[in-house]
C-alpha cells in the first residue's frame, strides 16, 4: 500500500464521503490505495504511528489529509508530528478549510501539496506525478472539476461495519445556486446533479446491504422537484414494502419552495422516518439582504407552519445569531417567531467566519470581530458587544440540552409561556450564575436545576413543576439517576459493539424523544 486517505472525523458514526470519492476515483492506483479515518481527540502520536505502520520500507509514501473546520487544529499537529519524524512521506491537503487562504495557514506551510477545490480526479493525478515523476513543481494545484457523468460514485465503498453502525452520507448533487454570504456554497456558480438512475441504483445497492438510515448532504434538496419526488418515492416505496423494518432520510431544503407536488410525497411518509433541515438563518429582510440571501419570509413561515401541522416529518430549523446588522433584539424576535412556527427542534448556531466566504466585506463597517482559532466563531459586532454574544453562545448551548434533546417536552412549553426567547435567556443567564457550566451538567442535575428556577424565579408551585417535569424524559431520568449512589456526571463505559450501535441509532432515539411528547 502506496498512499493512504485520512480524515478526522468529529464522531465515530461519522463515515468520510469525502476519502470515499478520492478512493473510488483513484483509477489504476486504487489497488495500491486504502482508507483509515480516526476521531478527534486522538492523540498526534498515535495516529502517526498508525498512519506509518502502512508504509512499506524503501518505497514511497503519500499521505492524503482531509482538512476541515472542526480538525484543522489537530490535524496541524499530526501533520507536524509526521514530518518530524518521517520527512520523506509525501503529505497532501484537501478539504474546505485549506482551499482558501492557503498562504495564511501553519498545516499548509508543513504539508508537501494541497489541493483546493475539487480532488476527485485532481489527487489521482497528483499521486501518479509525485510517484512516476515528472515530480509536481508547484506547492497548490486547484482542483478541476469534472463533468458529474465523469465522477465514480463511491457508495460501495461503504463497509458492512458502516452500513451496520454509522451515518450513510450521501449526495444526489453538489453546488448550491444561491449567494449566502456566510456559506461556502456562495462561490458556487450553480448545483450540480448526478444522473438520477444511477444514483438511485447505489441506493439500492446499500439498501439491500442493509442500510437504513441515509443523510443527504446536498444543500438544495428540493431545488429540482422532479428529481426530489424520484428520491423520495424511492424511500416510499421501501417503507410500503417493509414497514417492519422502516427506513430513515435527512434532507435539507429550501424552505420557501414547497409546491403541492412535493406536500404531497411528503405526507406519505410516517411518524419517524423523515428529518427536514431548514435554514432559515434569519428572518430580518435587512440582514437577508445584506448578506445575499433571497427568501420569501412568509411562504417559508408559511411552509414550516404546514409542515408541523400536516405532516410526519420532523424538522429541524436553523437560526444564526451574529450576522451582520441583526441586533439582539431583531434576533429575539426571529427566534420568537421560529419558536410560535412550531418546528421539533430549532438549531441555534453562532457565526463563523468560513475561509473564502464573502461574509468578511463587512468586517468594517459591522465591526465584525471573529475568534481567530477555529471554529472562528463571532465573537463581537458593532450591534452585538462580547458579553452580550458570550450569551448567545451559553444560550444555544443550553437550548440544545434542554429543548432540541427532547428531554424536557412537557416543562419546555412552561419555559417559553408567551415570550419565549426573553425567558430561556433568563434561565440560560441562571444557570451560567448558579453552575458556572455549559458543559457536563448530568441530567439529573439538569432536572433539577431547572425545577428549582421555575419556582424561584418563574413562581411556578412545586406541585405544578413536579408534574410537569415527572412525565418528561429528564425527570425520570432524574428519579432513576438520583436513586443511584454512583456518579450520575461519570461517563458510562460501553463496548465497542454497544457503542457502534448506539451511535447508529442516535438520531432516530432524539426524534423519538420529540415524537412520543
Amino acid at each position: 500500500m502506496t498512499i493512504l486517505l485520512t480524515t478526522l472525523n468529529a464522531r465515530y458514526a461519522h463515515a468520510s464521503l469525502g476519502l470515499r470519492y478520492l478512493l473510488a476515483n483513484m483509477g489504476d492506483l486504487q489497488p495500491i490505495t486504502q482508507i483509515q479515518e480516526f476521531v478527534i481527540g486522538a492523540r498526534s502520536t498515535d495516529v502517526v504511528e498508525k498512519i506509518l505502520a502502512h508504509r512499506q520500507p524503501g518505497k514511497k509514501f503519500i499521505v492524503g489529509f482531509g482538512v476541515y473546520i472542526w480538525n484543522v487544529v489537530e490535524t496541524t499537529q499530526i501533520v507536524a508530528v509526521l514530518k518530524r519524524v518521517a520527512p520523506d512521506v509525501a503529505v497532501v491537503l484537501g478539504g474546505p478549510e485549506v482551499s482558501y487562504e492557503t498562504t495564511e495557514q501553519d498545516i499548509v506551510r508543513l504539508a508537501d501539496y494541497v489541493i483546493t477545490g475539487w480532488g476527485d480526479v485532481s489527487f489521482p493525478s497528483l499521486c501518479q506525478q509525485i510517484l512516476a515523476g515528472p515530480k509536481p513543481l508547484m506547492k497548490v494545484h486547484a482542483g478541476l472539476q469534472p463533468p458529474m457523468a465523469d465522477i465514480q460514485l463511491p457508495y460501495r465503498l461503504y463497509s458492512d461495519q458502516d452500513i451496520r453502525h454509522r451515518t450513510l452520507y450521501v449526495e444526489a448533487s453538489r453546488g448550491c445556486p444561491f449567494k449566502c454570504e456566510f456559506c461556502l456554497s456562495a462561490l458556487d456558480k450553480t448545483a450540480w446533479p448526478f444522473d438520477i438512475d444511477l444514483f438511485l441504483q447505489e441506493m439500492e445497492s446499500l439498501y439491500q446491504r442493509g442500510a437504513r438510515l441515509f443523510k443527504f448532504v446536498d444543500r438544495t434538496f428540493n431545488l429540482n422537484i422532479k428529481t426530489s419526488l424520484k428520491i423520495m418515492q424511492f424511500f416510499l416505496d421501501k417503507l410500503e414494502a417493509a414497514p417492519h423494518d422502516p427506513v430513515f432520510a435527512h434532507f435539507e431544503v429550501v424552505p420557501d419552495h414547497l409546491p403541492d407536488a412535493l406536500k404531497e410525497g411528503i405526507q406519505k411518509f410516517p411518524e419517524g422516518s423523515l428529518q427536514f433541515e431548514i435554514g432559515i438563518q434569519s428572518f430580518n429582510p435587512e440582514v437577508q439582504a445584506l448578506i445575499s440571501r433571497k427568501q420569501n419570509n412568509e411562504k417559508a413561515a408559511e411552509n414550516i407552519r404546514w409542515l408541523c401541522q400536516h405532516s410526519h416529518a420532523h424538522l429541524h430549523v436553523d437560526l444564526i445569531a451574529g450576522l451582520p446588522g441583526e441586533s439582539m433584539e431583531s434576533f429575539a424576535q426571529g427566534f420568537n417567531r421560529l419558536v410560535d412556527l412550531g418546528p421539533h427542534e430549532i438549531q441555534f448556531g453562532i457565526l463563523k467566519r468560513l475561509r473564502g466566504t464573502p461574509i468578511i466585506r463587512h468586517t468594517e463597517a459591522f465591526e465584525l470581530a471573529f475568534d481567530p482559532q477555529p471554529p472562528y466563531t463571532i465573537l463581537a459586532n458593532k450591534n452585538i458587544p462580547f458579553a452580550d454574544m458570550q450569551r448567545l453562545v451559553r444560550f444555544a448551548r443550553y437550548w440544545d440540552m434542554i429543548a432540541n434533546s427532547g428531554r424536557f417536552s412537557h416543562t419546555l412549553p412552561q419555559i417559553l409561556a408567551d415570550a419565549p426567547f426573553e425567558h430561556f435567556m433568563a434561565l440560560s443567564d441562571w444557570l451560567y450564575a448558579n453552575t458556572d457550566a455549559t458543559h457536563r451538567i448530568a441530567l439529573d442535575r439538569l432536572a433539577s436545576l431547572v425545577s428549582k428556577w421555575m419556582q424561584e424565579v418563574r413562581g411556578i408551585s412545586a406541585e405544578a413543576m413536579q408534574a410537569a417535569i415527572s412525565s418528561d424524559y429528564a425527570g425520570q431520568a432524574m428519579h432513576k439517576q438520583g436513586s443511584n449512589k454512583t456518579d450520575a456526571s461519570a461517563p458510562v463505559r460501553q463496548s465497542k459493539k454497544d457503542a457502534g450501535k448506539e451511535a447508529a441509532r442516535a438520531l432516530p432515539q432524539r426524534q423519538a424523544r420529540h415524537l412520543a411528547a
